[in-house]
């Protein structure tokens, strides 16, 4: 069967940030697509690019960032091709994006309701304010909020409300791509896995497409089917879910280092292992494989050569030595 047209395709994207040292490359030679429906999630530890991606994705980068390679189509558009006008009524409406902070992402000043009705309005002008008021108390009960709450002001909700109010927002005009970044971030473990579940649920129901970020690897691998691993800028790894705990499924050696540092409660005689060293300088990457330099299986192949993506029957893994199911490679 013919597989469906993308929502979202990312090719050959490059994004830097200009500094006074030079060039940093926070995203490298990215390419990915993303289907009707698919929830994708992207891991990665603080400075492997996540945030930089989705921020170029929606044509977002400030400062000194800026793409300098490839092409971003949602919904079969180049982004960087519209006019600013165009892309302001394109986003929102066809993509959207829930922050990490929702407290920073909501405007203090302005009730829920009117910043609700103010995101309606300004996308669909044609709307009374009687039907935006309707569609937000239809939004509050999709993410389960007492309507009674769209009076208040964003200090006066708990963290967990007002992350359910930016995805609200970010859901509201029917989009059909939304990019979750680190939506759970500072939130308790049972509040996180509330507004997890919700997430599920919502998206089952409305049906549109997630690309959630994190560096939690539990947390995405409970709710995405199909999971991109990054590091230093580049993805080393696409996999699934139900991979993850199969002692048979290859891996890329960063993907099991990350599994491995998980506490796993089914089993309390694991010794929880870290990846040793840290992120490499993006400035100066090591020569080769970036990871080789944290990596207990290199050789002398891994500081020569970059290894490429290639297939291994549903997965795809940039490294010389593919993990096998005993833990060596081959």
């Amino acid at each position: 069967m013919e597989r469906q047209t993308p929502i979202l395709e990312v090719d050959h994207l490059t994004v830097v940030y200009e500094t006074a040292k030079g060039d940093v490359i926070a995203v490298r030679d990215v390419s990915f697509s993303l289907y009707p429906n698919e929830i994708m999630g992207l891991i990665g530890e603080s400075g492997s690019g996540k945030s930089t991606m989705a921020y170029a994705i929606l044509r977002m980068l400030k400062g000194a960032a800026r793409v300098v390679h490839g092409t971003v189509r949602i919904l079969g558009k180049d982004i960087y091709l519209l006019s600013p006008e165009e892309l302001r009524k394109f986003r929102w409406s066809h993509f959207s994006m829930v922050f990490q902070s929702a407290m920073n992402a909501l405007n203090p000043v302005m009730t829920v309701e009117a910043q609700v009705i103010d995101t309606l309005k300004s996308h669909r002008p044609h709307l009374t304010r009687l039907e935006a008021k309707e569609r937000a108390l239809e939004l509050c009960e999709l993410v389960r909020i007492d309507p009674r709450y769209l009076k208040s002001y964003p200090h006066e909700l708990s963290g967990g409300m007002r992350q359910r109010i930016v995805i609200a927002i970010a859901i509201a005009l029917e989009p059909s791509l939304v990019i979750m970044d680190e939506p759970t971030t500072a939130l308790d473990v049972v509040v996180q896995r509330s507004i997890m579940d919700q997430i599920r649920d919502i998206q089952m129901r409305v049906h549109f497409s997630i690309l959630f970020i994190s560096h939690d690897f539990s947390l995405v691998s409970e709710l995405a089917t199909r999971i991109a691993i990054m590091y230093a800028g580049q993805i080393v790894e696409f996999t699934d879910s139900h991979s993850l705990e199969d002692r048979m499924s290859l891996h890329h050696p960063y993907t099991e280092g990350l599994w491995n540092a998980i506490p796993k409660l089914a089993n309390r005689n694991i010794v929880i292992e870290g990846i040793p060293g840290g992120p490499p300088n993006l400035l100066k990457l090591p020569e080769g494989c970036s990871f080789h330099p944290r990596c207990r299986y290199k050789s002398e192949i891994c500081s020569a050569q970059t290894p490429e993506l290639k297939t291994y029957g549903t997965y795809e893994i940039a490294c010389h030595h593919v993990l096998d199911k005993e833990g060596h490679h081959d």
